[in-house]
């Protein structure tokens, strides 16, 4: 792994970790192709591009890649979190919530902002063994037409446990 470090960036390799995982644990990832635009301890920004397998019929982001985006941040910044802390924590989401604003017609970003929550929760967990639970906010932005006007908004309810 340090091989990686010296010759890719963080978003480089939190990339290639997530088109791995699409590759041999989860192939609707890899089919969405999301990449990794900004990673932070408190912020991560993923882009889905909008391309023929990720468009509805009327040409914009259909709604299920849009879900994918809102997965995959959610998700890549609670398990950098969870392996960071060197505790064996399981993650799932036990649900999720859409708000659709307006058609996605480009590249979509998707941004969570909930690192130090995230990171709150993964201590709850280690330390009580029980399962804990939280909202965890995730906005979609197409900054190539709409700036960060968002097109669409999710909640993901993140529901960790010890193993």
């Amino acid at each position: 792994m340090k091989i990686l470090e010296r010759f890719f960036s963080l978003t480089t390799r939190a990339t290639i970790a997530t088109r791995w995982l699409g590759i041999t644990k989860i192939p609707l990832l890899y089919f969405a192709r999301p990449s990794v635009v900004e990673l932070t301890d408190e912020k991560i920004v993923v882009r889905i591009p909008l391309r023929r397998r990720t468009k509805n019929h009327l040409g914009s982001m259909y709604f299920g890649a849009l879900a994918v985006g809102a997965d995959v941040s959610a998700g890549l910044i609670a398990w950098r979190r969870i392996d960071e802390s060197g505790v064996p924590i399981s993650l799932v989401f036990k649900d999720i919530f859409g708000e659709f604003l307006r058609r996605p017609e480009a590249d979509v970003h998707f941004t969570c902002t909930e690192g130090g929550g995230i990171d709150k929760l993964v201590q709850n967990a280690a330390t009580s063994g029980e399962r804990v639970e939280m909202p965890i906010h995730v906005t979609a932005t197409v900054p190539s037409l709409t700036g960060e006007e968002p097109v669409a908004r999710f909640t993901l309810t993140l529901s960790i446990k010890k193993k």
